[in-house]
């Protein structure tokens, strides 16, 4: 099994984290995709785990201070949108993490897990737990507060998810619910690609890629209420 070992760079990443890690091999083990080694234990899923919940966290007590007046719903609908998947991937894209990957495969494969939202999502949740085991709440806090804190202040209103807007929009008019099917599923096991369109009684149907159904569909949704309201 090749491994792309050559992407870590521990300088780099330091830089990347502003942590000298005690222990360097927490970081490396968060950049590691299960495709370049032959043990899952040696993969990030299990720093992915732990990450989560650390930056749902620190998400939650930024979302207390900045809006002590807002409801609990509301309150959950900033935090969802925060820790989704796209925004992860975009903290990922913003800090060049892609590059940082051990991926395991040919060049072709190699390519694409650099470029697949979902893996980038899960590192970063990967590095976030390699933070907090390495110094502890504040490390990973610090790195959080950094990436989050504009995100969180352009968050002037609770943002409504795509399918619910869609649905509103549908009963709105009468129309029967939206409908969600899927339309192609590609890809490797470790890496699928799911094709959903989504659709609304009388109008012209509108199709999204995402690496989950769910992912697809909410974008699907969004696209179609673009197109909609064009």
């Amino acid at each position: 099994m090749a491994s792309t070992d050559d992407a870590f760079d521990l300088a780099a990443l330091e830089e990347i984290f502003q942590r000298r890690f005690d222990d360097p091999d927490l970081i490396r083990r968060a950049l590691t995709h299960r495709s370049a080694v032959d043990s899952d234990a040696a993969a990030y899923e299990r720093l992915e785990f732990q990450g989560d919940r650390v930056l749902a966290l620190v998400v939650c007590d930024m979302l207390m201070s900045a809006f002590p007046r807002e409801s609990e719903g509301a309150l959950s609908k900033r935090l969802h949108a925060l820790v989704s998947r796209e925004t992860l991937a975009e903290v990922a894209n913003d800090v060049g993490l892609g590059a940082h990957l051990r991926l395991g495969g040919g060049d072709e494969a190699i390519a694409d897990q650099r470029a697949n939202p979902s893996i980038l999502a899960d590192v970063v949740e990967a590095a976030i737990a390699a933070l907090y085991r390495d110094g502890g709440l504040e490390a990973a806090r610090r790195f959080i507060e950094g990436r989050w804190a504009e995100r969180l202040a352009r968050s002037s209103a609770p943002p409504k998810d795509p399918k619910s807007a869609l649905q509103e929009w549908a009963m709105a008019r009468g129309l029967p619910l939206p409908e969600y099917r899927v339309a192609a599923s590609d890809g490797p096991p470790h890496a699928p690609v799911f094709t959903i369109e989504a659709s609304i009684a009388g109008r012209p149907p509108a199709r999204a890629k995402g690496p989950s159904k769910r992912a697809a569909e909410r974008d699907a949704a969004a696209r179609l209420l673009k197109e909609l309201d064009a």
